[in-house]
């Protein structure tokens, strides 16, 4: 897996690309708090490149979401495939975030 960290306009955008599972939770982890340290919480996570996510990967998801949650906010979550809607689905998780069909719809949510 392999993260990619893309700017628009004031808005990070975190892809990652593969399975997000075991180690590679961590880094998800590590991209998303920065993101949230240096954006000021102005940040999606774009899933449409993450092929499945594991328990690891939702717990990142979770306390990154807690972290914004405790200012206000709500993490944003976009392009997820049928297999990781599933899961947050299956999990009950997936109503913790907010989700967009894709990643433009996400960055213009900060607009509104």
């Amino acid at each position: 897996m392999s993260i990619q960290t893309v700017q628009q306009g004031a808005v990070t955008v975190i892809r990652p690309v593969g399975p997000v599972t075991g180690p590679e939770s961590q880094a998800l982890r590590s991209a998303a708090q920065e993101a949230l340290r240096s954006a000021g919480g102005r940040f999606v996570v774009d899933l449409s490149g993450a092929a499945f996510v594991d328990s690891q990967a939702l717990e990142a998801l979770v306390e990154v979401n807690d972290q914004l949650r405790a200012t206000g906010s709500q993490l944003k979550l976009c392009g997820e495939n049928e297999t990781v809607r599933q899961t947050l689905d299956l999990t009950d998780l997936a109503g913790l975030f907010q989700h967009f069909v894709d990643c433009h719809a996400a960055v213009r949510s900060f607009l509104t």
